[in-house]
């Protein structure tokens, strides 16, 4: 048959698959030929596929395994079990027509975060999820625009600020006076995020919203926190999102949170002709407030709330994520609970300073623990923005190079890869802060771990907020100590995973505490 016989459709259908076809000749023939250049040259072997996914050009099967393992709150085991069912530290698969690597490699990640990293983006998918709540701040730009925003925040974080306790006192004292004493239970995963709202809103906006003794401040909380579940699952199913949550109310909430702080940005404007001047400005203050230096940048609000809701995503739910899982934990184990007193009990019931925390060894090595076990940022992710390899991962025993096409995404899982065994011993799996502590009576050294921990990423974009983070943790924890001589736990359940962008105990920390007397 002719091609002039066939119908019009046909020609069409004809023609669009022979242009396919030159494309991909190409395609082969250049984009190819580099391709095959480059793993010829490191000597790549491809991964190992995940072999529970047998659908290899959408991955519909994978999807569906994991929503149903999200909506069971057991995502990060399964994800987890699925490397030591293979025995692979590195896979890769389809899910939902992209191609990805999953990897557990520490090698792979100090390549991806810090020797190569300008060769990785956090990736689109991620980036348009983000930016519908956040705008272009910190945790949602790349590249020059990044750079700006850490910069920007950067001088939040020197000692001076981080240092200064008297801040921290002031919310942990109201905290304190708001945990019942009679015997009740206590849910402290609640007490614990409007600290750190309180906190984050005084050291970053400069006011805070003193939730701990308002309730004015609950809608934007519950607002916040749907809007980052609809968000985590933009960069997980794109537009498939919506068979999670609600468009409706997630536009109603991305309002509502969007409001709430511009409130705090159209204060911090009416006073930028105040603050341009060399009066007011952070040296003849003495402290360093982050919208101001925003306002004096910038008129642009959507600019200027994007920056702050970037902050304050990090400096409240990490810091309470982190508080809840060890109060948790503090409540289940009496031996964790006992030695801790025991240190806490050595300041003799004065305020600690910030010098003496850092010197609090079983406080720190429980932290430590804790974001081992639990982390609170427990998959990440990047996309490559050109061809490139990676190390490990390749060949039937994972000790070849792999090669990464521009555009192909690599997941990682600290959840996992703070769990191997051969980095954290046969007991990996168990709650042991004394694995940091160095042993006096055997001279064996506490861990020292390299790129295999990673609660607060590494490289350039480490997190700027980690001592931050650890301090406000440790003087919270240190202050509820001195107040309160027993702990007992009101919840029979393990800990249970609940993850949007970050990842905190789904029961919460129910307690009981008993005053000092």
């Amino acid at each position: 048959m002719q091609l002039t016989e066939l119908s019009p459709t046909a020609r069409i259908t004809s023609g669009l698959v022979c242009l396919f076809i030159l494309y991909q000749l190409f395609i082969s023939l250049t984009v190819g030929s580099k391709r095959r250049a480059l793993q010829r040259q490191k000597g790549t072997l491809p991964a190992p596929w995940f072999t529970g996914c047998r659908d290899h050009f959408m991955g519909i099967d994978l999807f569906l395994a994991n929503t149903s393992a999200l909506r069971e709150h057991r995502i990060l085991e399964t994800t987890r079990t699925r490397f030591s069912d293979m025995g692979v530290r590195t896979m890769q698969m389809t899910l939902l027509g992209r191609h990805v690597h999953m990897t557990i490699e520490p090698e792979n990640l100090k390549v991806i975060q810090a020797l190569e990293h300008k060769k990785w983006q956090l990736g689109t998918r991620r980036k348009f999820g983000f930016r519908q709540l956040l705008g272009d701040g910190i945790f949602t730009t790349d590249g020059a625009d990044w750079h700006h925003s850490r910069e920007m925040l950067r001088p939040n974080f020197v000692r001076s600020q981080v240092g200064d306790l008297a801040t921290f006192e002031n919310h942990v004292s109201r905290l304190i006076e708001s945990i019942s004493t009679d015997g009740s239970t206590v849910d402290l995963a609640d007490k614990f995020f409007r600290l750190t709202m309180d906190s984050a809103t005084d050291f970053l906006f400069g006011e805070s919203t003193a939730s701990i003794t308002k309730s004015s401040s609950e809608r934007f909380a519950e607002a916040f926190n749907r809007s980052q579940d609809y968000i985590a699952n933009v960069s997980r199913w794109g537009i498939l999102a919506q068979l999670f949550s609600s468009k409706k109310e997630w536009d109603g909430d991305r309002r509502f949170v969007h409001d709430f702080v511009d409130y705090y940005v159209d204060k911090g404007l009416a006073k930028r002709s105040e603050l341009l001047s060399e009066k007011t400005n952070a040296k003849a203050t003495g402290r360093y407030i982050f919208i101001d230096e925003l306002v004096r940048q910038t008129t642009d609000r959507v600019r200027i709330r994007s920056e702050l809701l970037n902050i304050l995503l990090a400096g409240r739910d990490t810091t309470a994520s982190l508080l809840t899982n060890v109060w948790w934990l503090l409540s289940t184990r009496p031996d964790i609970w006992q030695k801790l007193q025991a240190e806490v009990a050595e300041l003799n019931g004065a305020l600690p300073t910030f010098e003496q925390l850092k010197e609090m060894k079983y406080l720190k090595a429980l932290l430590n623990e804790s974001l081992r076990l639990y982390p609170v940022v427990p998959l990440n992710s990047r996309e490559a923005l050109e061809d490139t390899t990676l190390p490990l991962g390749g060949g039937p025993d994972g000790a070849a190079p792999i090669f990464v096409k521009a555009g192909g995404v690599v997941s990682w899982n600290v959840y996992g890869m703070h769990r191997r065994k051969d980095y954290y011993g046969e007991d990996a799996d168990e709650f042991r802060p004394e694995r940091w502590l160095d042993d006096p009576t055997t001279g064996k050294k506490g861990l020292r771990p390299g790129w295999e921990y990673l609660p607060f990423n590494g490289g350039p974009r480490i997190c700027l907020g980690q001592q931050f983070a650890l301090t406000e943790a440790s003087y919270t924890t240190t202050r509820l100590c001195q107040a309160f001589s027993h702990v007992e736990s009101r919840d029979g359940n393990p800990w249970e995973e609940q993850l949007a962008l970050t990842c905190v105990n789904r029961h919460g920390a129910k307690v009981a505490l008993k005053a000092r007397a």
